[in-house]
């Protein structure tokens, strides 16, 4: 099976932007900061769970110096409500420190510097990339890997197969906001049980529509 036509998915991005024009994370943050240690918190945890934690956190720790100064034990009091939270918290006060020593305490804006920060991979370093720094990137998760291949915008097996194709296929000009639109499609509309094809704007576009 091939993805779409050009024609095709250029009609479904229009549609996405149409809908929702100004798309973003919802987690809540309010400095690149903020929005690194969040993302590194919602691995396999709701962006729900981890804003209700932040909320408790931030106020009190939202630096990389006040998370150090925190210390792991007492980060863990804040976030252990989420899932993997022991390691998390290791993972947020390495990655502060590195921080610190190597970047002036600032959120660094290229792949390779924050893929070598303790607990970041590809995917939430794509996150940041996007929603604080505006680069075109797309990160592919359990939502994003499942909308793709439903509307046939990629036909990939892995994580990095369909970020490539999404990268490749979707026009340019919707590039900064389409890992947004898929994410929310997916946990809103699209959901991996019981999708909502029969009030799905995209029903008439979609290949698998009803299928599912």
């Amino acid at each position: 099976m091939t993805v779409l036509e050009q024609q095709q998915i250029h009609r479904i991005f229009e549609r996405f932007s149409s809908q929702n024009p100004h798309p973003t994370t919802e987690l809540q943050y309010q400095s690149n900061y903020e929005l690194l240690v969040a993302v590194m918190l919602s691995a396999q945890a709701t962006d729900v769970s981890v804003n209700k934690a932040t909320a408790k956190l931030f106020p009190v720790a939202n630096t990389p110096e006040s998370i150090v100064a925190l210390g792991v034990e007492t980060l863990k009091t804040y976030i252990k409500s989420i899932g993997l939270y022991h390691t998390k918290a290791e993972n947020v006060i390495k990655m502060s420190a590195i921080l610190l020593a190597q970047h002036q305490g600032q959120v660094p804006n290229t792949r390779e510097a924050l893929e070598a920060l303790p607990g970041v991979g590809r995917k939430t370093a794509n996150v940041v990339l996007n929603t604080a720094f505006g680069q075109a990137t797309m990160a592919v998760d359990t939502h994003i890997f499942r909308v793709a291949n439903r509307l046939h915008l990629s036909r990939g097996k892995t994580p990095l197969a369909v970020e490539k194709d999404l990268l490749k296929h979707i026009p340019k000009e919707y590039h900064q906001d389409a890992h947004h639109w898929l994410i929310l499609h997916g946990r809103y509309i699209c959901t991996a049980r019981k999708p909502k094809c029969q009030t799905c704007f995209l029903a008439d576009l979609c290949p698998s529509a009803g299928l599912v």
